[in-house]
């Protein structure tokens, strides 16, 4: 029998790509995806894939969607806990029967960043994260970081492995750049938020020196990870890690905020966007309030344009054979721009 395989997010930026790498790459699984809404051309372009109409408040429709399910691959909203709950649950009744099922969970690199630390924001911190070397202490991460809460619920799930049947591994992406190839959201997270403050300031812009780095990774390289992950499911999860050590991170290379500055500058006064191509310095006050989406974090903009978070994505390469081979950042960054302006 073919595989079963059940996508949530599928029309985001990363759901999306996964939707659509899964369905090019693997035509014989059969592909399930959670959707809210039925993007326009969907059934065209995927007439093998079945949707299941819900969204991530539908407990008892996702719990469901995984117990009919091999493998789940959990994108969208990271920190939401019902919907994690509900695959969980699902996919335990699914192991039941049929041992094991396999959860792959879309977490992010923000819970490893330093934006809660006592530091000077805008300043390079030396510490880089290994998914091997510094795995305890990132399954430690103290309660309030990014990510945190739905880390414990799944660091707790793949502690019950044996118990339960279901392997769990989570996908720790950094900073993401790149188009999409799904059939929803194309553009990436981070470009389109920063343009949008600088439109409103009328010039890039750092924190202090802007000397804070992060990891990066073409979408492109990311799906690498992702598909890896789903073949060794497929397969019987006998050959990379899942469980307790099922942590990746992908990151591919790293760039200090000044430099995204400078560069997003340039193209952006080419564009006409802006006049001035120089960037500035901000204080952190001004940072700190740029974005009031979330109110549990007051501080966000600290996080996204003042804040270290580097990693290295050992376990991927040591397992997958991980081997990060997309456009660099510095390549793509007009189109992103460009991407971000039309969306």
């Amino acid at each position: 029998m073919a595989p079963t395989i059940l996508v949530t997010g599928g029309t985001g930026y990363i759901g999306g790509s996964v939707l659509n790498t899964l369905a090019t790459k693997h035509p014989e699984y059969e592909i399930a995806a959670l959707l809210r809404r039925l993007p326009e051309g969907f059934a065209s372009r995927y007439p093998n894939i079945k949707v299941i109409n819900g969204d991530y408040d539908s407990y008892d429709i996702i719990a469901e969607a995984a117990e009919n399910s091999d493998v789940v691959v959990h994108n969208g909203n990271s920190d939401h806990e019902p919907s994690l709950k509900a695959l969980i649950a699902g996919l335990k009744r699914r192991a039941s029967r049929y041992s094991p099922a396999f959860l792959i969970h879309l977490s992010g690199s923000g819970l490893v960043a330093d934006w809660r630390e006592d530091r000077t924001p805008g300043t390079r911190n030396s510490k880089t994260w290994s998914d091997i070397g510094d795995l305890v202490e990132i399954r430690s991460r103290p309660r309030g970081e990014l990510h945190q809460n739905t880390e414990a619920i799944l660091a707790a799930a793949a502690a019950e492995e044996e118990k339960t049947g279901v392997k769990i591994a989570v996908i720790c992406p950094p900073d993401i750049y790149g188009k999409g190839s799904g059939p929803g959201k194309v553009a990436s997270i981070f470009i389109p938020l920063y343009v949008s403050k600088i439109k409103e300031t009328g010039r890039a812009f750092y924190a202090g020196e802007g000397e804070n780095r992060r990891g990066w990774v073409h979408i492109e390289d990311l799906m690498q990870v992702y598909l890896g992950l789903v073949e060794d499911a497929v397969a019987g999860g006998k050959n990379a890690d899942w469980g307790t050590q099922g942590y990746y991170f992908a990151s591919s290379q790293e760039a200090s905020q000044k430099e995204i500055a400078t560069t997003t500058g340039k193209v952006l006064e080419k564009l006409g966007v802006i006049t001035n191509a120089e960037p500035l310095s901000l204080p952190t006050a001004e940072i700190d309030t740029m974005i009031k989406v979330y109110p549990q974090y007051p501080l966000l903009g600290r996080y996204l344009f003042a804040s270290n978070s580097r990693t290295t994505a050992d376990r991927a390469t040591k397992w997958l054979g991980y081997k990060p081979s997309a456009p660099s950042l510095w390549d793509t960054v007009e189109e992103d721009i460009t991407t971000a302006l039309a969306e």
